[in-house]
C-alpha cells in the first residue's frame, strides 16, 4: 500500500500517512536530532534520512535555531521501521538538509547547509565526498544549499540556495554530477545558475521537463509551490499553488503533488483536476516528505 512518510520536528518522528489522509501512524520515533530529508529505496526495502543535528544553544526566542556546529548525520531503516542505523555519522558534515537519491548507481546526495555544500556518498555511508562547495563564510546565507533532486539520465543535480529569510536573494542552480577534468568542488567552471532573486527556494522534485520547488518566502511570491520547465529549454517559473504556513517538503507523482509545511498540514495539490486541499493536519512542524509502498 502506498503512504506518504512525513518527518515530524517536535514529536521527533517518522510518520506513515494514508494517501486520503484518513489514517496515520509512528513508523519511527526517537528522531531527536532534527531530521529533514528522507528518500525511499524500494528495491532494497529501505528508507534514508538527514538529520540537522542539535541546534546551537543560546538562540533568542522566537528566533530560528542556529545548526552552526558540525553534527549532521544520516539514518536508515527497513521499510517496517526495524533496523535502524546510522550510515554517516554524527559530525561527517554540518547541516543535513534534502535527500536525493540515484539508486540504481547506489548513491545518496544531500544538501548541507551551513556546510555551503552538495554532498554525496554510497549507500553504506562509505565515499563521502563533495560534488559542489558554495562558499567559506558559513554566515553568508545566499551560499546556504537546501533543496536537491537528480537527473540520472542526463547526469544532472539541481539544488537550491535559499538565501536569507524572507529575504528575496533565493537562487536554483544545476550542474554535471560528475565533475569536468581539472575542477574541485569549489571551482567549477560548469554550474549553471537557472533563476536568481527567488523569495526562499527550498525542495525541489524533477518531473519529466518540469522542476517542481516549494518557497517558504514571504507572501505573494513565496510560501508557494513553483514550476518550471528545465528541458529542452529553461522556462519562466509559474506559482501553481499559494497560501501556505513555511512550505518545506514536496513529493508526487503524474500530476499529483503533496507538499508538507512547518505550520504542521501536508496538502494535495492536483493540477490534472485543478484542486488543492488540505489532506492532513498533525499540528506540529513538518520537514521532508515521501512516497512509500510499505
Amino acid at each position: 500500500m502506498t503512504e506518504l512518510l512525513a518527518l515530524d520536528l517536535k514529536a521527533a518522528a517518522m510518520h506513515a500517512i494514508s494517501l486520503d489522509g484518513t489514517a496515520v501512524r509512528t513508523l519511527v520515533d526517537g528522531l531527536d536530532q532534527m531530521p529533514d530529508g528522507i528518500v525511499v529505496d524500494q528495491l532494497r526495502g529501505h528508507i534514508y534520512w538527514t538529520n540537522m543535528g542539535r541546534p546551537d544553544p543560546g538562540a533568542q526566542l522566537g528566533t530560528e535555531p542556529e545548526f552552526f556546529t558540525r553534527n549532521g548525520s544520516i539514518e536508515r531503516v527497513d521499510l517496517d521501521g526495524r533496523n535502524r542505523v546510522t550510515i554517516v555519522p554524527v559530525g561527517a558534515f554540518t547541516t543535513g538538509k534534502q535527500l536525493a537519491a540515484d539508486f540504481e548507481a547506489g548513491r545518496l546526495y544531500w544538501c548541507d547547509r551551513e556546510g555551503m555544500a552538495v554532498l554525496t556518498c554510497d549507500l553504506d555511508g562509505g565515499d563521502l565526498r563533495p560534488l559542489v562547495v558554495t562558499g567559506a563564510d558559513p554566515r553568508i546565507t545566499r551560499n546556504w544549499c537546501v533543496g536537491i533532486c537528480l537527473d540520472p539520465d542526463r547526469r544532472l543535480v539541481y539544488w537550491t540556495q535559499k538565501g536569507a529569510a524572507k529575504g528575496g536573494d533565493g537562487r536554483i542552480f544545476r550542474a554535471p554530477i560528475d565533475l569536468p577534468p581539472g575542477a574541485t568542488p569549489d571551482n567549477r567552471p560548469d554550474i549553471e545558475l537557472l533563476w536568481q532573486d527567488l523569495p526562499e527556494p527550498i525542495d525541489l522534485e524533477l518531473h519529466g521537463p518540469h522542476l517542481i520547488w516549494t518557497d517558504r518566502g514571504a507572501p505573494p511570491e513565496g510560501n508557494t509551490l513553483y514550476e518550471a520547465t528545465v528541458q529542452p529549454e529553461i522556462g519562466a517559473p509559474q506559482i501553481i499553488s499559494r497560501g501556505y504556513r513555511e512550505a518545506i517538503g514536496v513529493t508526487g507523482y503524474d500530476r499529483h503533488f503533496y507538499v508538507s509545511e512547518l505550520g504542521g498540514s501536508i496538502r494535495l495539490v492536483d493540477l490534472g483536476t485543478g484542486t488543492d486541499t488540505e489532506l492532513v493536519r498533525l499540528h506540529s512542524p513538518l520537514t521532508g516528505i515521501a512516497l512509500a509502498d510499505l
